[in-house]
């Protein structure tokens, strides 16, 4: 894919600098950029590693990468002509715009202020994967609306997770689970021990090749459509182990080495975060997943000592027996109230909140009385 400079910046904007776009000219981010990263052992869903894997292997076709300087904050985008939108991928859990430290509120909302002059004669832009109580969502927020433009926030996707105890350990994360998984854990995992061989891979080198060959193996007799980017997990997964966040597990069939089930988490921050998961359809009575997750989740609380289990995008019904909160990732449109495409976006919106409104009033008012009829 084609990369070619708008602007250069040598350095990292500071508060009050002139907000400007940089277009990047190879698929990874620059050096200047560290400053506004998690460093090494931060978070790394907020790091270089996440961001150029995303930048080197699931920029979507047609799209070019830039990144927006507003004062103390920069913005990871993609560009669609003159629509931007944030770098937010179906990989993505959470996106959130990256203040330099040491940012403070009234920052974010010049920070805002600047993002909008960027914004200003563009078609609306939208920002997705976004943390409904990020203070950076919000500061900037009040910055854009400051500014004169219009923001309207949607429903993106569910996000089911789970607190844990401290000290409590793998006996009291079951205690909490549903009768029926907790039974079924404790016979799939002892049908496991006697059939099966299970592999966790945390480090670089020939071991985690062989494991995500493996898991690509799993994947293709998986029921899941394929890959946006083929690319990305292999690629995702070797830069987590370089950080010291991978942990990939494998369950191997004893008896001849066939790979049954495969997943990788992300380990950052006390929490764990599960990227992807499958397992081969032609073993499905045997729910090899099932086992698999159970080891999985018994070492990140007895090894790793997480505080918190994320299991990532969407409602899939499993989720709930794993995890029992859910919190919504939201989707955020910044409108241009003066340029001819946000004029139709508004309208949209106006249409859609009508709609709801009738529907709502329908659901709510009597049979009879919705349909006008009179005694």
């Amino acid at each position: 894919m084609p990369f070619a400079t708008v602007a250069k910046a040598g350095a990292a904007a500071g508060p009050g600098a002139d907000a400007r776009l940089v277009r990047l000219d190879e698929p990874r981010l620059p050096g200047w950029c560290d400053r506004y990263l998690a460093p090494p052992g931060g978070d790394f869903l907020a790091g270089r590693g996440w961001y150029d894997t995303v930048l080197a292997h699931a920029v979507p076709a047609g799209a070019s990468p830039v990144l927006a300087l507003c004062g103390a904050v920069m913005l990871p985008l993609l560009a669609e002509g003159r629509r931007l939108r944030g770098l937010a991928t179906p990989y993505t859990l959470r996106w959130d715009p990256l203040p330099a430290p040491g940012t403070d509120a009234a920052a974010l909302r010049e920070a805002g202020r600047s993002l909008a002059g960027l914004l200003r004669g563009r078609p609306p832009a939208r920002l997705e994967a976004l943390d409904e109580a990020s203070p950076v969502i919000d500061g900037m927020s009040r910055g854009l609306r400051a500014s004169g433009f219009a923001l309207d926030r949607y429903r993106h996707f569910g996000n089911w997770w789970d607190a844990l105890a401290p000290g409590g350990g793998w006996a009291a994360y079951l205690a909490g689970r549903p009768p029926a998984l907790r039974t079924t854990i404790g016979r799939k995992l002892a049908r496991s021990a006697r059939e099966s061989r299970f592999t966790l891979v945390t480090a670089p080198g020939a071991a985690l090749h062989a494991a995500i060959d493996d898991y690509h193996a799993v994947r293709e007799r998986s029921w899941k459509p394929p890959e946006p980017a083929p690319g990305f997990d292999a690629a995702l997964m070797q830069a987590a182990a370089v950080a010291g966040a991978l942990r990939l597990g494998v369950l191997h069939r004893a008896s001849d080495g066939r790979p049954l089930a495969a997943q990788y988490w992300v380990v950052t921050g006390g929490r764990a975060f599960l990227l992807k998961l499958s397992h081969d359809e032609a073993e499905r009575a045997a729910s090899p997943g099932t086992a698999l997750t159970a080891l999985m989740i018994r070492g990140l609380i007895e090894d790793d000592g997480v505080t918190e289990l994320d299991f990532g995008r969407g409602d899939d019904p499993y989720k709930q027996l794993w995890v029992g909160q859910r919190r919504q990732r939201v989707g955020l449109v910044v409108t241009d109230p003066w340029h001819p495409a946000g004029v139709l976006e508004l309208a949209r919106q106006l249409a859609g909140r009508g709609r709801r409104q009738v529907m709502a009033w329908r659901q709510a008012a009597p049979a009879g009385e919705a349909r006008g009829e009179q005694a």
